[in-house]
């Protein structure tokens, strides 16, 4: 059966009729059923996230609580102790051995540090542990720290105070290390 084409009064045409009445009826019946159905899947989603079951949430409690608030914590403290341990200022020191010349006060009087040997015909500091002077062979003497009385290096304990003074070998920091010659342009 063929649909005639009916003009309507203002000159449009009417859409054709079928046997079965309206063209599309059964074809929108089941597009809507499909849309139904693929809004109830979504609503069945979306309530496993929006109403979810709050006995299950709670028992998470303590491991969220952990996660997002003493796991920043912890990484913080980590990340900024690394950060500072690249990043900290260190002091370069050449350690300097054997004997090096005392300073000279204004008089031109040699001054030696309490606690190292120093020969006092030479004006030299010696690092500790060393006995006799290198260039005149003479026994070198030490300031004791406390009471500031002289002895010979040999002796452990202070005749004056009767403190031990234990002078062990090793190499004693004298002084700030130095830039390379150019400064920091030849880096």
């Amino acid at each position: 059966m063929q649909a005639k084409v009916r003009r309507a009064r203002h000159g449009r045409r009417s859409p054709p009729r079928s046997a079965h009445g309206p063209i599309g009826c059964y074809d929108a019946a089941v597009l809507i059923d499909a849309l139904e159905d693929l809004w109830n899947t979504i609503l069945d989603v979306t309530s496993l996230f929006v109403i979810p079951d709050w006995g299950s949430v709670i028992g998470l409690l303590p491991i969220l609580i952990f996660l997002g608030v003493v796991g920043p914590l912890i990484t913080f403290t980590i990340l900024g102790t690394a950060l500072y341990l690249i990043r900290k200022p260190r002091i370069k020191v050449d350690y300097e051995e054997g004997a090096r010349r005392a300073e000279l006060d204004e008089q031109g009087q040699p001054i030696y540090p309490p606690g190292l040997p120093h020969c006092r015909r030479d004006a030299l500091i010696y690092t500790s542990g060393t006995a006799r002077c290198d260039v005149c062979r003479d026994p070198l003497t030490v300031i004791c720290p406390m009471c500031g009385v002289g002895r010979e290096a040999d002796i452990d304990t202070c005749g004056n105070c009767g403190l031990v003074l234990k002078i062990d070998t090793r190499a004693v920091a004298v002084r700030r290390g130095r830039p390379k010659p150019g400064g920091a342009a030849v880096a």
